[in-house]
């Protein structure tokens, strides 16, 4: 160290490291601050004294031309580099940022070295804590230098020193990457041009591992051939963002990430012994779930803590031996407990806050307004938020919430509701802010500088580059859930050009289910949606059509894909409303159905796509019971195929059991089936069989194993009526007044429905009670 220039080698996010800085600059007085950061940075610095400038934040970096190439300094409470700043700028004292430009790092093709870096030497601190017999660095350095707390008369510089002489001799070997050696380069010539500048105390706050390379004293021809391979600078922009102590986590990804900012920060805040505030509040988290923690259990688990740092030879009670208390006395033992502790304290969810007048694109100013209108409070705790459609402000939450998606920030992700309905005006969301979504939203603003502006333009430029016809109905549904009316002709022109050039019957499948969402979504909302009724109409009428050809010949795994498409138009089918269309579908699945194979698999329509096509009719009430078990009986006959009358069973029945009790020929003439099929063939078939019944409901399987149990079961032509009991009628009708009083009729109807019910043979169709105002169909 110089008379003129001190180093303060740190890691960069540590509470010990930033005491250690504080008192250092409180000691030296500097007259010049240098900080290890992106000098783009400089003009924007003076806002960290800003009151609404609140930590975690990040200064975020982008190419002015590709907002994609970015990259974030992170800077908490406790981080040295922040503690550096604040000095600086709380004083006065100018400060300057020494790396290397982030604009170099934007050069497109320019790894920096990365190849190199790849073939260095592990961590420098996990080197350190090996040298010094530990076998965890984090627990070495806790011990070392963030729990350290210097003595009263100690030099403030000493631990930096200490830190210095240890880096020398680990980079004694080298072991710096093409890129450290240049920006190491480009920081010696920023302390040579603040010495130039006139300044006589200068302290230079960096990563521990460059404060050898900066003690050097290379000539500047070697420094500027160092440089000279550095690409050319991109023009770039920065600002600052909130962050989170989840990003400075190691398990974010984050490169110098560390593993509990919750942790470090509490140190940080601590001026005496940390151990009982934090067990204290990790009691208030415990109780909060429901776990019983009392005071008793804060008393005992601060003195296991330091029981155990003594046990094994710590100065303090650590991390480690917190949680080992936390564990054992307020957790019983249990890790599910104490894995809630370590996510909410040991990590934490604290967000920064950055001042309205830092710099950013006018669509995060647009997005700032209306999160402060619409009372969205950005938060990076996961939220559920019940949106009610029929109210403005639910409205415009949800047009918000839909455009972000479009713009590709999720900060809420649609979810099930957990308020049964059938109803389109009710959403639900979980919200969770993210601060990479700053990138984003510098992205999405090439399409516009508001909100909506921006999801027009990207939605127009999604669908001239949509190739297949599901991605377009997709975005029609987006569209109109977003409410972005202007750009809804836009793409309706796309999918309709597209729509009659494409002849794939799946991709027509595909596409027709979010058309008719999208018809729902624009009944909710009173939009207009003429327009995509005629392409819904259309695109239905092709599928029909093309359907039972499609379905021929179709292997297995084709055949399952297959009769995804057919539930989904189906359903869609019904939703449209439309009887023409609804009859002319039937007349297709009868089609569909009939298409026996021949002539071998490839001649027919496979059994899984029949039985279901089949099954649909039966439910819509456009086949009689009768016909279907006849046609069950024929594809269960022995001339059929055993493989393909399996795959027939498992397509009627994948829409619910039920059918089996209530017509017993049915579940006859598949027991009959069954135990009449060769041992061989049936252990092929047996998969798909466990599979099929698989699906049915608990209830089912177990009444239809009872009847099999029982004894043998009739697979003749007796419908349903035969096979019931005779009905006590006077028993019966006894009951009726009890059920007019539940629904609340008058006495008179439940004497008229009794007189009905005794009128009526059993099995015929008998009918219903008359309903009253505010009453229901019995």
């Amino acid at each position: 160290m110089s008379a003129e220039v001190t180093l303060l080698g740190v890691r960069h996010h540590g509470p010990g490291s930033a005491r250690a800085v504080a008192a250092a600059l409180e000691r030296l007085r500097p007259d010049a601050v240098l900080v290890e950061g992106p000098p783009e940075a400089e003009p924007i610095l003076g806002l960290a004294a800003a009151k609404d400038m609140v930590p975690p934040v990040a200064l975020l970096a982008h190419a002015a031309d590709d907002p994609a190439r970015a990259a974030f300094w992170p800077y908490a409470e406790f981080s040295p580099e922040w503690v550096a700043i604040r000095h600086a700028v709380d004083r006065g004292v100018p400060l300057r940022f020494i790396d290397l430009p982030a604009g170099h790092s934007f050069a497109e093709g320019w790894d920096g070295g990365a190849e190199e870096d790849a073939a260095l030497p592990r961590d420098p601190i996990a080197r350190l804590a090996e040298a010094a017999g530990h076998d965890d660095p984090e627990r070495w350095w806790e011990d070392v230098v963030e729990h350290r707390r210097p003595a009263d008369g100690e030099d403030a510089l000493a631990p930096f020193a200490a830190v210095a002489e240890a880096m020398a001799v680990l980079r004694e070997d080298g072991g710096a990457s093409l890129r450290d050696r240049q920006r190491e380069a480009y920081m010696r010539g920023r302390i040579r041009a603040a010495r130039r500048a006139g300044h006589h105390r200068i302290a230079v706050v960096c990563g521990a591992f460059h404060v050898p390379a900066l003690e050097r004293t290379p000539t500047v021809a070697e420094d500027r051939a160092l440089l000279a391979g550095l690409p050319k600078k991109v023009r770039t922009e920065i600002t600052w963002v909130p962050w989170t102590h989840r990003r400075l986590s190691q398990l974010s990804g984050y490169g110098a990430g560390i593993v509990s900012p919750g942790w470090y920060h509490h140190l940080h805040r601590t001026d005496g012994d940390p151990l009982p505030g934090w067990l204290t509040r990790a009691a208030g988290l415990l109780r909060a779930e429901d776990h019983p923690v009392s005071s008793a259990h804060v008393i005992e688990a601060v003195r296991l803590a330091r029981a155990l740092a003594g046990l094994r030879g710590r100065p303090l009670a650590g991390l480690t031996e917190t949680l080992d208390a936390v564990r054992a006395v307020m957790c019983e033992g249990s890790d599910v407990a104490l894995a809630l502790v370590r996510d909410r304290l040991v990590i934490g969810d604290a967000l920064g806050s950055v001042p309205e007048d830092a710099p950013a694109v006018p669509l995060q100013r647009d997005l700032a307004r209306l999160q402060r209108t619409l009372r969205l409070k950005p938060a990076p705790e996961p939220r559920e938020l019940g949106l009610d459609l029929r109210k403005e402000t639910d409205a415009a939450r949800s047009r918000l919430l839909h455009r972000l998606r479009l713009l590709g920030v999720d900060w809420g992700v649609p979810v099930r509701s957990q308020v049964a309905s059938t109803g389109t005006f009710r959403e639900s969301w979980r919200l969770c802010w993210q601060p990479e979504f700053a990138v984003r939203i510098a992205e999405a603003a090439q399409w516009g500088t508001t909100v909506e502006r921006a999801a027009v333009g990207k939605a127009v430029g999604a669908a001239r580059a949509a190739a297949e016809l599901a991605e377009l109905t997709g975005l029609v549904e987006t569209c109109l859930v977003a409410d972005l009316a202007e750009a809804l002709p836009a793409v309706m022109r796309v999918l309709a050009d597209l729509a009659a050039l494409d002849t794939d019957v799946a991709h027509l499948a595909r596409a027709l289910p979010a058309l008719v969402r999208a018809l729902r979504y624009g009944d909710v909302r009173g939009t207009d949606h003429t327009a995509l009724g005629e392409v819904a109409g259309g695109l239905a009428d092709r599928i029909r059509v093309g359907l039972p050809p499609a379905c021929t010949g179709l292997d297995a795994a084709g055949a399952a894909a297959m009769r995804v498409h057919l539930d989904e138009v189906h359903g869609a089918i019904g939703l449209l409303g439309d009887d023409g269309l609804a009859d002319r579908w039937a007349g297709t699945l009868r089609s569909l159905a009939r298409r026996e194979p021949s002539g071998g698999p490839a001649t027919g329509v496979p059994g899984l796509l029949r039985g279901r096509a089949l099954r649909l009719l039966l439910d819509d009430g456009r086949l009689d019971p009768a016909e279907a078990g006849r046609r069950l009986g024929l594809v269960l006959s022995t001339a059929g195929s055993p493989a393909d009358a399996a795959g027939w069973i498992e397509g009627f029945l994948s829409g619910g059991g039920t059918l089996l009790l209530h017509d017993p020929r049915l579940l006859g003439l598949l027991d009959a089936w069954l135990t009449g099929v060769p041992a061989a063939v049936f252990t092929d078939l047996l998969p798909l069989l466990r599979r099929t019944f698989a699906t049915l409901e608990a209830g089912v399987r177990h009444t239809v194993g009872s009847r099999v149990a029982a004894g043998p079961l009739d697979s003749g032509d007796a419908g349903p009526a035969a096979e019931a009991a005779e009905v006590d009628l006077a028993r019966s009708g006894a009951a009726l007044p009890v059920v007019a009083l539940l629904l609340g009729l008058p006495a008179g109807a439940a004497a008229g429905a009794a007189g009905a019910v005794v009128g009526s043979a059993p099995g015929a169709d008998r009918p219903r009670i008359p309903r009253q105002a505010g009453g229901r169909d019995t």
